[in-house]
C-alpha cells in the first residue's frame, strides 16, 4: 500500500494543447518589436550624423567638394573628346580623386604632390629598366626585370622607416612601389609601354590638380589654421584647469559639473601630441593664406605644445593631491590658501595672455608684468612655507605637526613652484614664436584712440571693403 501511494504521488498529469492564435500573436509581437527597435536605432544614427554636421558645417561642405571633384573628373569618361585624349586610363584620374582628396588642404596637397612625384619617378625608372632589359635579349629580360623589381621595392620599403621620409614622403614611397611594380610587370608583355606610362601620369596629374584646385578654392580648411586654433584653445584649457584645481584644493568646496569639466581640460593638452604633429607636417605643404606666410614657423607650435604638456603633467599631479585620502589640516590650508590661490590665478592669467598673443599675432604689453608678479607670488609662497612654524598663534606650547600634513603642504608648494617654472618656459616659447613670426607690438589705448579717429575719416566704401575682408577671414 505504501508503494502504491508513493507511485501515485509521483504521477504527473500533462495536457497537450495545439498551437493556437496565442503563439502566432507572440511571433508577430516579436517581429513588431524588432522593427520598431531597428527604426529607432536608424533614427538615432541619423540624428548623430546630423549633429556632427551641425556642430561643424565644414564636414558637410567637404562632402560636397568631393562630389564636385568626382563629377568633374568623370567628364573624361562621358565626353568623347576628353576620352580620346586619355583613353582607358581615365579611370586612374577617378581613382586619384578618391584616394587623394582629404579634409584639409594641406593633406590634399601633400598626397597630391607625393602621388605625382612617386608615379613619375617610378614610371621613368620602370621605362628605363624595360628599355635595358629589352636590349639584353629574351633570356636576360625577365631576370633584369625581376632583380630591379626586388632591389627598388626593397630600397623604397626600407626608406619608409627613415623618420624624415616617413614624416613627409611616406605616401609617395608607397605610390612609388605600387606604380613601379604595375608598370614593370605589365610592361613585360606590352610593346607600347611609353604611351601607357605617359597617359597614366597625365591622368594622375589631371586628378591631383583638380583636387588641389577644389580643396584650396571652395571653402578651404587649412591645417595651419587648425593647428593655430588648437594651440590657443589648449592654452585656455590649461589656464582653466590650473585655476580650478588650486581653488578646489584650498577652498575645500564641492565642484560643480561644469567646473569639473573645465578642470579636466588639461587631459586634452596631454592627448594632443599626435594631432599637433600631424597638422604641423601638413601645414608646411600649404601656400600662404590669411595671416600666415609661406615660411611660417610651424615647428615652433610643436615646441609650445611640448612645454604645455610638461605643465599639464604637473597639473595632473596636483589633481592627484586633491583626490588623495591623506588631507592636510584646515589650519595649514588657511595659512597657505591666499598666496597659493594668488599663484594659481596669476599663472592662469599668464596663460590666457599668451593665448591672446597668439590669437592676435601681436606682442603683449602686459606679459612681462604678469610674469614678474607670478615669480614674486611663487617666491612669497616659498617664504611662507619656510616660516610656517612661526605663524602659529599658540606660542606658549609647541604643538606637534603631523608628518602627513607637512608632506601634503610641501608637495602642493613644490608643484605650484614647478608649474610657475614651466609656465615661464611656455612664455619663452611664445616669445620665440613672436620673433620668428615677426609679430607687431600691441597697440596702447592712445594708439587705439588715434586709429579710431583716423578710421572715422575713411569713406564708407573703404569701410565696407574692410568689413568684407574681416568676414572672409572669420569664415576661413
Amino acid at each position: 500500500m505504501t508503494n502504491d501511494k508513493g507511485v501515485a504521488k509521483e504521477v504527473e498529469w500533462r495536457i497537450k494543447v495545439e498551437d493556437g492564435p496565442w503563439k502566432r500573436a507572440g511571433v508577430s509581437c516579436n517581429m513588431w518589436t524588432f522593427i520598431t527597435s531597428l527604426y529607432f536605432k536608424v533614427c538615432k544614427f541619423f540624428k548623430k550624423a546630423w549633429d556632427i554636421g551641425v556642430n561643424d558645417p565644414r564636414k558637410f561642405i567637404h562632402c560636397l567638394k568631393v562630389g564636385i571633384a568626382l563629377t568633374a573628373v568623370s567628364l573624361f569618361y562621358y565626353l568623347k573628346p576628353l576620352y580620346d585624349g586619355v583613353g582607358r586610363n581615365a579611370m586612374w584620374a577617378v581613382m586619384t580623386v578618391i584616394v587623394v582628396f582629404e579634409y584639409t588642404a594641406g593633406a590634399t596637397i601633400y598626397k597630391s604632390i607625393n602621388r605625382i612625384c612617386g608615379t613619375t619617378l617610378a614610371g621613368l625608372l620602370a621605362f628605363g629598366v624595360h628599355w635595358v632589359a629589352s636590349r639584353a635579349g629574351d633570356q636576360w629580360e625577365p631576370i633584369i626585370v625581376g632583380v630591379s623589381l626586388f632591389l627598388l621595392a626593397s630600397t623604397a620599403t626600407f626608406s619608409r622607416f627613415i623618420p624624415t621620409i616617413k614624416a613627409r614622403f611616406d605616401y609617395g614611397a608607397m605610390i612609388f612601389i605600387l606604380t613601379f611594380c604595375l608598370v614593370s610587370v605589365s610592361g613585360y608583355r606590352i610593346d607600347e609601354l611609353f604611351n601607357m606610362a605617359q597617359q597614366r601620369i597625365s591622368t594622375i596629374i589631371i586628378g591631383t590638380s583638380l583636387c588641389i584646385i577644389v580643396s584650396t578654392t571652395v571653402r578651404p580648411v587649412w591645417a595651419g589654421l587648425e593647428l593655430y586654433v588648437l594651440v590657443t584653445e589648449n592654452l585656455d584649457k590649461l589656464a582653466n584647469s590650473l585655476q580650478g584645481c588650486v581653488a578646489q584644493y584650498f577652498e575645500a568646496q564641492t565642484a560643480s559639473e561644469e567646473s569639473n569639466k573645465k578642470m579636466m581640460g588639461y587631459k586634452c593638452v596631454l592627448n594632443s601630441k599626435a594631432t599637433e604633429e600631424s597638422l604641423a607636417n601638413l601645414a608646411r605643404w600649404e601656400p600662404a593664406h590669411g595671416r600666415f606666410n609661406f615660411r611660417h614657423p610651424w615647428k615652433q607650435y610643436l615646441k609650445i605644445g611640448a612645454t604645455m604638456r610638461r605643465c599639464a603633467s604637473c597639473i595632473d599631479a596636483l589633481i592627484g593631491c586633491i583626490h588623495s585620502e591623506n588631507k592636510s589640516s584646515n589650519d595649514i590650508r588657511k595659512i597657505m590658501s591666499k598666496t597659493s590661490i594668488q599663484v594659481g590665478d596669476i599663472s592662469a592669467n599668464v596663460l590666457r595672455e599668451l593665448a591672446i598673443t597668439i590669437t592676435s599675432m601681436t606682442k603683449s604689453n602686459k606679459l612681462d608684468i604678469l610674469v614678474i608678479e607670478m615669480n614674486s607670488a611663487a617666491q612669497e609662497l616659498q617664504n611662507l612655507l619656510k616660516s610656517y612654524p612661526n605663524t602659529q598663534k599658540n606660542d606658549d606650547a609647541k604643538m606637534e605637526i603631523p608628518i602627513m600634513d607637512i608632506i601634503q603642504v610641501v608637495t602642493m608648494v613644490s608643484l605650484l613652484t614647478e608649474i610657475v617654472a614651466r609656465v615661464e618656459d611656455i612664455v619663452n616659447c611664445v616669445e620665440e614664436l613672436s620673433n620668428l613670426g615677426k609679430y607687431k607690438p600691441a597697440m596702447s589705448k592712445c594708439d587705439k584712440s588715434k586709429q579710431h579717429s583716423t578710421d572715422s575719416k575713411i569713406s564708407p566704401e573703404q569701410q565696407n571693403e574692410e568689413e568684407a575682408i574681416v568676414k572672409t577671414l572669420q569664415v576661413v
